[in-house]
């Protein structure tokens, strides 16, 4: 569908090579640095790490990006990469936890006051993040701003870093793997992912009933499928790690209660 040559091949493409790929070392480089004063960091979070900017850099940059220019179902793969997959692992390797075991104690303490901010506790609601994350999906498939998009790189670039960062900012609303300065509850946390993953489910329904302009019928019923059954794949991870995180808080609580009865 979209042809107008923008990133593929261009000076912006060997732009996003250099960021991701000064991300995919630095974070390791910090991990083994730090990994001498403090507890060794995980191989696990090392692992997270790499495969999430790998999934950035899938859907920037090579063949999956070209082909989501032109079909929308490569777009909706890439949607699933950089709003879902890669937000999830980025949050699981805990970058926030490493950078604060990097920078000095001065320096540490004011990052810390920023997290505990106002704009930041507002930003990290479960219901804001939700908003934000799907209700940007709304906005991109239920009007012009998917056809747009194809036509600004600007617009483009900016699309896709939303896409990213909404995603993100869900994910670490949700679950509370890195640090966390404004906590709710288990019980709220489910209940707005149950209310996302519904409003998700929605829309990729509509766009099967109602492309988006300038998306051939089959395309858009093909991408809507992969929007709804891909989605479910990771979504599957957000349920199992809230639950065990819900089930952890309380478990000891309840066998506490049981031996006293």
């Amino acid at each position: 569908m979209h042809t107008h040559g923008q990133t593929t091949g261009s000076a912006d493409e060997v732009v996003v090579m250099i960021l991701l790929l000064v991300a995919f070392l630095v974070y390791p480089f910090a991990a083994m640095v730090t990994s001498r004063t403090y507890k060794s960091w995980p191989i696990r979070r090392y692992l997270f790490w790499m495969t999430g900017i790998a999934c950035v850099g899938l859907t920037l940059i090579g063949p999956l990006a070209a082909f989501a220019h032109l079909n929308f179902v490569g777009h909706m793969m890439g949607h699933l990469l950089l709003g879902m997959l890669a937000p999830l692992l980025i949050a699981l390797s805990a970058p926030m936890t490493l950078l604060l075991r990097t920078l000095d104690v001065r320096t540490a303490r004011k990052v810390t006051n920023v997290l505990k901010s106002r704009p930041l506790q507002f930003l990290t609601n479960p219901m804001t993040a939700a908003i934000l994350n799907i209700g940007g999906l709304y906005l991109l498939y239920m009007t012009d701003l998917y056809t747009l998009m194809h036509q600004s790189i600007f617009l483009y670039a900016l699309i896709h870093f939303h896409v990213f960062a909404a995603g993100y900012l869900f994910t670490v609303s949700l679950i509370y793997v890195d640090v966390t300065s404004h906590r709710y509850s288990h019980l709220y946390r489910s209940l707005v992912l149950i209310a996302a993953l519904a409003a998700h489910k929605i829309l990729a329904k509509l766009i099967y009933a109602s492309p988006p302009a300038g998306v051939a019928r089959a395309e858009a019923e093909a991408g809507a499928m992969w929007m709804y059954y891909g989605g479910d794949v990771v979504d599957i991870f957000l349920i199992v790690i809230l639950c065990a995180q819900w089930y952890k808080a309380t478990a000891p609580r309840l066998l506490t209660t049981g031996d006293n009865t």
